[in-house]
Order: C-alpha cells, then sequence, then structure tokens
C-alpha cells in the first residue's frame, strides 16, 4: 500500500490484487494515521493492479488461519469470532474517517473491494469495472461490511439479489444500482475525474465539510427529525467561525475564498 499527500489530499495505493490477512492490518494502521492528520481534506482509494481488488486471498488466509475454518472446540470458535473482529475494525476506520473517501475502481472489484469501496462515501469506476459479491460461491457469509454497508447505498433488494446469487455485475448495472457515481471510459480519465473531485471538496472550508460528513453519518437509519436535532445543535456550536466571514467577505469582494479551517 502507497501513499501520496498533495495539497491536503491523500491518494492511498493498493497494491497487490488479492487482500492479505497483513492487508487488512496495513490497511487500519494506513487509516489511523489518516484519521488523526488535521491537514487532510480528502481521500482517494485507488489500485496500481490490472484490477481493483481480487478480494481476499483465500490461500494465503487457509495457510495462515486454516485451523480456524475447518473445526475445534470452543477456544478455537473465540480466536476465529476474534479475527473477524479485528478484520471488520480495520474496514471500519475507513467508514470512520473524518473527511470524505473517494474510491476510483477500474477492472475487478469482488469481496473484500466491495467491503472496502462500501466503507467510502462515494465510488467513480471505469466503464471495464466488474463488482462481484461473491462470498456466497466459496460458501461464505460475507462478514466484513458488505451486507451492513450495502443497503444503504443500493437498496435491499440490490444487496439480496448481490449476496444471495453470488453474480458479477458490470459497471452499467453498478451505476443504475446506485453503487457508483460516474462511469469513464478508461483509467486515466477515471483518475483525472477523481482528483478534480477530491480537489474540489479540498477547497471548501475544512471544518465545514467535516461536519456534513458527520452529520449525514449521524442520521443514517434515524428518524429525520433525529436528523433535524443534530444539525441544529452542530451549528449552534460550530456555525461562528472565521471560514464562514471568509466566506461572506470574498462574496462581497467577489474574489475566491481562501479557508484555513478556523
Amino acid at each position: 500500500m502507497e501513499l501520496e499527500k498533495s495539497e491536503g489530499i491523500v491518494t492511498v495505493t493498493i497494491t497487490r490484487l488479492a487482500m492479505s490477512p497483513a492487508f487488512f492490518d496495513e490497511l487500519g494502521e494506513t487509516f489511523a494515521i489518516i484519521n488523526a492528520d488535521p491537514e487532510i481534506k480528502a481521500v482517494v482509494i485507488r489500485s496500481s493492479g490490472k484490477a481493483f481488488s481480487y478480494g481476499l486471498d483465500l490461500m494465503e488466509a487457509f495457510q495462515k488461519h486454516g485451523e480456524l475454518f475447518t473445526g475445534g472446540g470452543a477456544a478455537t470458535r473465540t480466536e476465529l469470532f476474534h479475527l473477524i473482529g479485528r478484520l471488520q475494525k480495520n474496514l471500519t476506520a475507513v467508514a470512520d474517517c473524518p473527511v470524505p473517501v473517494i474510491a476510483a475502481v477500474h477492472g475487478w472489484c469482488i469481496g473484500g473491494g466491495l467491503d472496502l469501496i462500501s466503507c467510502c462515501d462515494f465510488r467513480y469506476a471505469t466503464c471495464d469495472a466488474k463488482f462481484s459479491l461473491r462470498e456466497t460461491k466459496v460458501a461464505i457469509v460475507a462478514d466484513l461490511g458488505s451486507l451492513q454497508r450495502l443497503p444503504p447505498i443500493i437498496g435491499q433488494g440490490n444487496t439480496r439479489e448481490l449476496a444471495f446469487t453470488g453474480r458479477d455485475i458490470d459497471a452499467a448495472k453498478a451505476l443504475r444500482m446506485g453503487l457508483i457515481n460516474e462511469v469513464f471510459s478508461d483509467r486515466e480519465t477515471l483518475m483525472t475525474e477523481v482528483m478534480k473531485t477530491a480537489r474540489e471538496i479540498a477547497s471548501n472550508p475544512p471544518l465545514v465539510v467535516k461536519g456534513v460528513k458527520n452529520v449525514l453519518n449521524f442520521g443514517e437509519g434515524k428518524p429525520v427529525r433525529d436528523g433535524l436535532e443534530y444539525v441544529a445543535a452542530w451549528n449552534s456550536a460550530f456555525l461562528a467561525s472565521e471560514d464562514l466571514a471568509e466566506a461572506a467577505s470574498s462574496f462581497m469582494e467577489k474574489r475566491k475564498p481562501e479557508f484555513k479551517g478556523r
């Protein structure tokens, strides 16, 4: 995994096609660093390989943890329970990122790859992208977040179709489902547009962008009334800022604002 930071935008590049058990720990550690950095304004997740991700490296997982998958008593079952929890926690570090996270997908995005992009705020893809919630076909109930995070994104019906069948879908169907926001012709165009969007996000008042994400996350699954009360309390506490004054003065002076996150 490689990181590049420029102008408040961090690009996280996946360098392995399959996710080894160690990958998840590295992912969690990477986002622990990102989430603690107040200078970061947006994050892009991409892959340098011929696909975004083939999901969990089953062979390596069996080599390292095979005894947990094939039987054992209560102690073994408990160990597997804690292992799954650790993998989930590492992916949740992506979902907990306080700034927007954009996934840039090309080629295959299977299993754990789908878990990962479902942790992101939104997703762009190339026209050759293919997606699969394939765990059912390898006798596993998907346990790293897709079954929980996809329904708010694509709805229960689409999630259940993907999970029950384990079938592959192309970028056109993923776009219709709402899994991805836009489709682009090739990887170069994809990254140009993703970075353009990331820079647009980064040009906005950073504390406000974080506030918008916080309010949206709070409102998921809750009644509208609860969300309205929460955002009223949020703005009562955080509306007054130097950036608000800068927004007003730059509008009056007809110039580009310079937001400083204060």
